[in-house]
């Protein structure tokens, strides 16, 4: 599933390329993606809008759509909405066209003659369409941002602090900080030198110094490699992240500890994820 670094990838690749685009025309394919509107609705707001923004906000890419102008006699369609794109596992926004057609799920035809296009094969991602008011509530459901330079690790460890959850659950949890995914606690506990089974409340003050450092350095490095892809993720031109290959926990359950050699161990007790950690570096 796209963590913060992935959707930060498609975010900054499609603010780049549509910031000040204007939709043109709209063509809803698989109508399941869509949440908190119908398909009459989405039309409605989207065709014609400008796309003033992309940004990313947790694991989701948000198009910001202005637009001044009334469609009908009495109806005046809202200024501002923001499209909520959530790929999860397989989905994908692009600017190029995919090598299979028969997913596409939403067009986009922009007035440039371009189409950006939401591409699922597995359907399991959402496209929810927010006015201001919902926009504002559904970020407000959030936690902060690992990358936002006004976290401090203070505040990493008042949300752990208080409960008997496992510290790698607890840094999942959207609602006490956006974007974290399984990927990422994984390397970040490991190069921070804490076990993720341990409860939270165990977390001392100098632990989430740590760990906020290195949660902040893995996501960075990631960011500058464009994500990680083992088969699904690509970025807005359909190419693949390089962070793999830069990866020593994730996925190497019984190989050698890169610190000092010692076979990681695993468990997916913890949310139902692969959780690797080496017994002897991780206390």
């Amino acid at each position: 599933m796209p963590e913060l670094p992935e959707t930060e990838t498609i975010a900054r690749d499609l603010d780049a390329a549509l910031r000040g685009a204007v939709i043109e025309a709209v063509s809803i394919v698989r109508d399941d993606v869509l949440r908190e509107a119908s398909a009459a609705m989405f039309v409605r707001a989207v065709r014609g809008a400008r796309i003033t923004r992309v940004s990313r906000r947790a694991k989701s890419i948000v198009l910001r759509l202005e637009r001044g102008v009334s469609q009908g006699s009495t109806d005046r369609v809202p200024d501002l909405h923001h499209l909520v794109v959530t790929p999860r596992f397989t989905g994908a926004l692009l600017l190029t066209e995919p090598t299979d057609e028969r997913y596409t799920c939403l067009r986009l035809t922009l007035a440039d003659g371009r189409t950006l296009r939401y591409h699922d094969i597995r359907r399991l991602g959402t496209i929810a369409l927010h006015d201001a008011a919902r926009h504002t509530a559904w970020d407000a459901t959030l936690g902060p941002e690992p990358l936002d330079p006004a976290l401090d690790a203070d505040a990493i460890w008042n949300a752990m602090r208080s409960s008997r959850q496992a510290i790698k659950t607890l840094l999942m949890d959207q609602r006490k900080l956006a974007g974290v995914g399984n990927i990422y606690a994984n390397e970040a506990l490991w190069r921070a030198r804490i076990r993720p089974t341990r409860a939270g409340k165990s977390l001392r003050r100098l632990e989430a110094s740590a760990l906020l450092e290195s949660l902040r350095a893995v996501l960075t490095e990631s960011i500058a490699l464009r994500g990680t892809t083992f088969r699904d993720f690509q970025d807005a031109y359909g190419s693949r992240g390089g962070f793999a290959a830069k990866l020593a926990v994730y996925g190497r359950a019984g190989l050698p500890c890169n610190a000092c050699g010692t076979p990681f161990r695993t468990t997916h007790r913890l949310a139902g994820r692969q959780t690797v950690w080496c017994p002897t570096c991780q206390r």
